[in-house]
C-alpha cells in the first residue's frame, strides 16, 4: 500500500493505492492521524484501493470519529469491490461516500 497527501486550506486529500489489510492498516492509520491537525475536511481517494480488510475498516471508522469532532470526512472513487464490503458491513450507512 502507498499513500500520497495533498493539503490546502484545511482540506486534506489522501490518495490510497493498494490493499489495506492487517499488515498495511497501521501505516494508513499513522498517515491519517499524523496529518490531521488543522484539517477541517478529510478526503480519502480510494480509486486505486482494490480491497480492505476489517483492519482497514477500523481505521476508516476511527478517522470518521476523529473528523466528527473537527470537520467532515468523505470517501471518493470507491471501487465496486470495496463498496460491496462497505455495504455488507453497514459502513456505507456510517461513512460519507461520493
Amino acid at each position: 500500500m502507498e499513500t500520497s497527501i495533498k493539503k490546502e486550506n484545511g482540506k486534506q486529500t489522501i490518495i490510497v493505492s493498494g490493499r489495506v489489510d492487517t499488515t498495511t492498516a497501521p501505516e494508513l492509520e499513522k498517515t491519517i492521524f499524523d496529518n490531521l491537525e488543522g484539517v477541517s475536511e478529510l478526503v480519502l481517494d480510494l480509486k486505486d484501493m482494490p480491497y480492505t480488510s476489517s483492519a482497514g475498516l477500523r481505521v476508516l471508522l476511527k478517522a470518521q470519529k476523529a473528523m466528527d469532532l473537527q470537520g467532515e470526512m468523505k470517501l471518493i472513487n470507491v471501487c465496486s469491490d470495496v463498496m460491496e464490503i462497505l455495504d455488507m458491513t453497514g459502513f456505507s450507512d456510517i461513512l460519507t461516500i461520493e
